[in-house]
């Protein structure tokens, strides 16, 4: 079994619960042993669009890696995201940030995420399960990525009842 790191993100729709029914549809292919807090964060990249919610998990699974990022994205869609721009907005996305100390690079996936260590929205609610997990391209655990990065706009989401 291995253990990784997803990053769920969000800004269409009942965003709250777009993230809840993400986390419900992972088991049995990805079992969930921790979650950050949720945190609202501005739009990157393409900025003219609403706000995200973003945040973290750890999780074991069996499935290789390949396969596993191909059933993400077939949730993904059962979970209604739709095409649309590059860094547009999205009913959810699914991201693996750390497979074990995996370092992979092909046409499919490059782990560990390739611009994790540049986004905020991604390092907050990593720092929150794993400040101390080394980054096995960087040498640098996620608590110093975390430092280097601008976290202006990233706040605790409280959902309200």
């Amino acid at each position: 079994m291995s253990i990784l790191y997803l990053a769920l993100g969000t800004n269409l729709g009942d965003r709250h619960a777009n993230l809840q029914a993400a986390i419900a549809a992972l088991p049995p292919a990805v079992r969930v042993l921790a979650q950050s807090a949720i945190y609202e964060t501005p739009p990157w990249g393409l900025t003219s669009q609403p706000p995200f919610l973003n945040m973290v998990l750890r999780g074991r699974t069996s499935i290789p890696p390949e396969r596993l990022l191909k059933h993400l994205k077939r949730l993904e869609i059962k979970l209604g995201r739709k095409p649309t721009v590059r860094w547009g907005p999205r009913r959810i996305d699914m991201d693996i940030l750390f497979y074990d100390d995996l370092v992979v690079d092909n046409p499919q996936l490059t782990l560990p995420h390739p611009r994790l260590h540049e986004r905020a929205f991604v390092l907050v609610p990593l720092a929150d399960l794993a400040p101390d997990l080394v980054h096995p391209r960087l040498g640098k655990p996620v608590s110093q990525l975390l430092a280097a990065v601008d976290t202006t706009g990233v706040r605790r989401y409280e959902p309200i009842d």
